[in-house]
């Protein structure tokens, strides 16, 4: 299958990075122009210096916002009022016990992880439909099934991005629009690979096995034994972006190497 994107704009949002970033690749590698999202300028200026050189006939924008905002979104949209396919990948994660996080942690959660999507999407899926093609993508997560205990807020919110994802997909029915969800597993992204290292070191053993160790015992249910990688994540996004994804529409595409067991 050759996936051919050239002529579509995309916007990956939380793409100076891990997950986002090989999205934003992946989109590039396919010919669609991209704009990546942000919040520290410093890294987003590396990423997009790193795609302009990667793909020189490529158009890569970028833009910082904080799309725990209103203001945020709005900003994104001024500046770039339609695209061809949007990521709702901008997210983040922290463990906290329950009885522990308050109401304007919870706030943030859903600000962050749910609403900054929510935003976007109210406004480029009307725009999509009028086109009659367009794909949304909505980064969730196995934790959106498997609720963590030691971070439920996160959980639950991941879980809201299906409801979202699905009731958007609902609205695309007849058009060449697709809305989509796409749930990794453990994955080795910036973040995580600095943890492991960081674990490596003070236990003195290689990192690899460090990260088996962990899925061995904190997901024990997985098939793969390893954390995924960042571009096996986005290999599925990309596919889910393409124009042969055009009959994959309101579905929760698992990218978690077995970790929930279901054949559903």
């Amino acid at each position: 299958m050759h996936i051919d994107l050239a002529g579509k704009k995309a916007l990956v949002t939380g793409s100076s990075a891990g997950i986002g970033l090989a999205i934003a690749k992946g989109l590039a590698a396919c010919g669609a122009d991209i704009v990546l999202h942000g919040r520290n300028l410093e890294k987003l200026a590396q990423a997009q210096s790193a795609l302009a050189q990667a793909y020189p006939s490529i158009n890569i924008a970028s833009i910082a916002s904080d799309l725990a905002t209103a203001s945020g979104a709005q900003l994104i949209i001024d500046a770039h009022p339609r695209v061809d396919i949007l990521v709702n990948n901008a997210g983040f994660f922290e463990q906290r016990a329950f009885t522990e996080t308050s109401d304007e942690q919870w706030q943030r959660m859903f600000d962050v992880n749910v609403m900054g999507g929510v935003r976007l999407s109210r406004h480029y899926l009307p725009l999509m439909l009028q086109m009659d093609w367009g794909r949304i993508v909505f980064i969730s997560s196995e934790s959106a099934l498997h609720i963590p205990t030691e971070m439920i807020h996160y959980g639950v919110s991941k879980t809201a991005l299906l409801g979202v994802s699905r009731g958007l997909a609902e609205l695309t029915k007849g058009s060449g629009v697709t809305v989509n969800a796409v749930l990794p597993g453990p994955t080795r992204s910036d973040g995580v690979a600095e943890f492991f290292a960081k674990m490596s070191e003070m236990q003195e053993r290689s990192q690899e096995q460090v990260e088996r160790d962990f899925v061995a015992m904190h997901r024990p249910s997985s098939l793969l034994r390893r954390l995924a990688s960042v571009e096996e994540v986005a290999n599925m996004v990309v596919y889910t972006c393409s124009r042969e994804a055009s009959a994959t529409n309101g579905a929760a595409l698992r990218v978690d190497g077995g970790v929930v067991r279901t054949i559903a």
